[in-house]
């Protein structure tokens, strides 16, 4: 009876040692590498992630290539203010083609016959009549032309339409930009989730490996029943489907991030010394607290974001296009000076050259209406936008809405998921203590173990949460974080 109450004892604490009794894990601890207050340690990082993504992100180049090209054609544009210089030359060989008669004898030789008898000579010849052709067998006319317009509505109105083009192309790079800003701060929020599951999952699984090599050992020696064994196998079996799927996300979340920063998809990635989740950014902690009311966070919203932004501009837009339509009502006016050489040959003196200087008003009179049905077609477009603009402000109003109150219940997970993991983390060492006394058995304290952890990966997640759920409100109130 003292030997099998000796032997008991011994695996009793024998098996305590393979536990690990003597250092239990802190409530931090279990929450995988990182539930310490980490904003010194990897805000620096993730600034730095940022600002390699709005360095290198296809998304966001292509967006400046249409900027570029904005500010390109709004030179053009301007350039139309400009005078025309043109060098025109032409050659011309000509055979054919309508005949001009010129009574030339008709009109002189009545006079000459008179002056003939009055004179009582023949000083004056008869003439013949002349015909010669239209076209010069051969002609040259080189010029240099000069054209400046005076007044021209569509020159005008054209370049007021590319300056607001060009503004829309600029707030589509800042909308772009926290767009990304966001989806960075996301991924690299989700890949820290990954990292610690897939921590955490490793430990729960040498813990799972241990609870069936205890059990079996004390199956063989009498101490446990086979049902001990079976609990431990499959125990072991659910953290493998946990290790595989933390690995999944691991590596999805990994390949996506890199995706964001444009680099090789297997690049790691570096979570600072602390690997922690936490905003790191000016916003208090303390449970049902804000930096804003939820009028205060709508109106900045209404102010800052881009997609209200955006809309107002194409409304500007809209209203340059039909000042264009309606400037056709007037005429346009321009000076043209010509200088140049004439002649059947190429010569270049005085008595070849000729210069002319013209004043041309060109005045659309009627064209069908089209114009009218531009500008009314513009009366369209301007309500159709109004429309927008009045529920894109609700949509953003919604946003506010949501992200506000979902940023507070991420904030009070996060309070609810530590006070549950301190309660469990007692009951951890208290089913320890009893168990070590005989007053538990194993199933219990690997329930007690087992629950604790899942309170780890439930803390590991609302910080997560939380951290995504932060920078989704900076996003629906318009400002940039982390810049």
């Amino acid at each position: 009876m003292r030997r099998n109450l000796k032997i008991k004892m011994l695996l009793i604490i024998l098996f305590t040692a393979l536990m690990g009794y003597a250092q239990v894990p802190d409530a931090h601890d279990l929450s995988g590498p990182g539930s310490q207050n980490p904003a010194q340690s990897f805000k620096p990082i993730l600034q730095d992630y940022i600002s390699l993504a709005l360095a290198s992100n296809e998304g966001l180049r292509q967006t400046q290539l249409d900027y570029a090209a904005e500010l390109s054609a709004l030179k053009e544009a301007k350039g139309l203010f400009f005078p025309e210089i043109s060098v025109n030359a032409r050659y011309t060989v000509a055979d054919g083609g309508r005949i001009i008669s010129f009574p030339i004898g008709d009109l002189l030789n009545p006079v000459y016959s008179t002056l003939n008898l009055l004179t009582f000579s023949d000083q004056f010849p008869q003439v013949e009549n002349e015909e010669f052709p239209f076209f010069r067998p051969r002609e040259q006319e080189t010029k240099l032309r000069l054209v400046q317009p005076i007044f021209n509505s569509d020159i005008i109105q054209n370049v007021k339409i590319r300056q607001q083009a060009s503004e829309i192309a600029h707030i589509s790079i800042e909308q772009y930009r926290r767009e990304l800003i966001r989806e960075v701060i996301s991924a690299y929020y989700t890949f820290v989730k990954a990292s610690q599951l897939f921590i955490l999952a490793d430990t729960s699984m040498a813990l799972a490996d241990e609870n069936l090599r205890v059990s079996r050992s004390l199956h063989n020696n009498g101490l446990a029943t086979i049902d001990a064994v079976y609990r431990s196998q499959a125990e072991i079996s659910k953290v493998e489907v946990q290790q595989a799927q933390a690995r999944n996300m691991l590596e999805s979340s990994r390949a996506y991030f890199n995706f964001l920063l444009n680099r090789d998809l297997s690049e790691a990635v570096e979570l600072g010394s602390e690997n922690t989740l936490d905003p790191a950014v000016n916003f208090k902690e303390e449970p049902g607290s804000s930096l804003l009311s939820l009028e205060e966070a709508t109106q900045m919203a209404l102010a800052k974001r881009q997609e209200l932004v955006l809309i107002k501009a194409y409304m500007d837009l809209n209203e340059r296009r039909s000042a264009l339509y309606k400037g056709g009502r007037f005429p346009g006016l321009s000076g043209v000076v010509d200088y140049g050489f004439q002649g059947e040959d190429y010569q270049f003196t005085q008595d070849d050259d000729f210069v002319m200087a013209s004043l041309v008003l060109q005045w659309t009179l009627f064209h069908g209406r089209v114009n009218q049905e531009k500008i009314q077609r513009s009366k369209i477009e301007r309500e159709k936008l109004q429309s927008m603009y009045a529920q894109a402000e609700q949509q953003v109003r919604l946003d506010v809405l949501n992200s506000y109150f979902g940023l507070q219940a991420a904030r009070e997970s996060i309070q609810s998921a530590n006070n549950q993991l301190q309660a469990l983390r007692r009951v951890y060492k208290l089913m320890r203590r009893k168990y070590q006394e005989g007053q538990a058995s194993l199933l219990e304290l690997i329930d007690a173990r087992t629950s604790m952890i899942a309170a780890s990966a439930n803390l590991i997640l609302a910080r997560s949460d939380y951290s995504i759920k932060l920078a989704d409100f900076y996003y629906a109130i318009g400002v940039s974080t982390y810049t």
